[in-house]
């Protein structure tokens, strides 16, 4: 990891009923419209359209994920807000 750069950014998973996750990861996968895209600490600011999938993310040696359909994130060096429908 380049120096000066955060070891977890937080990630956020916003629904229309709930805040669904609110946690501080070490990486991400997110399924977008144009595929998978992996999410480090530092990741250049992006914004992207999701597909149906799901969200999975890591905090050391727990890895953990969401079922997800569509939506948008937002991607900060810092943070990742996810809005999205959860696919049940």
């Amino acid at each position: 990891m380049s120096q000066g750069l955060p070891s977890v950014f937080r990630l956020k998973i916003i629904t229309p009923r709930r805040l669904l996750l609110e946690a501080d990861v070490e990486e991400a996968q997110v399924p977008t419209i144009d595929g998978l895209i992996g999410i480090l600490p530092g990741h250049r600011p992006l914004i992207v359209a999701l597909g149906v999938g799901r969200l999975t993310f890591r905090f050391g040696k727990s890895e953990d994920g969401h079922e997800i359909k569509g939506g948008y994130a937002e991607i900060q060096p810092d943070r990742v807000l996810v809005f999205t429908e959860e696919n049940s």
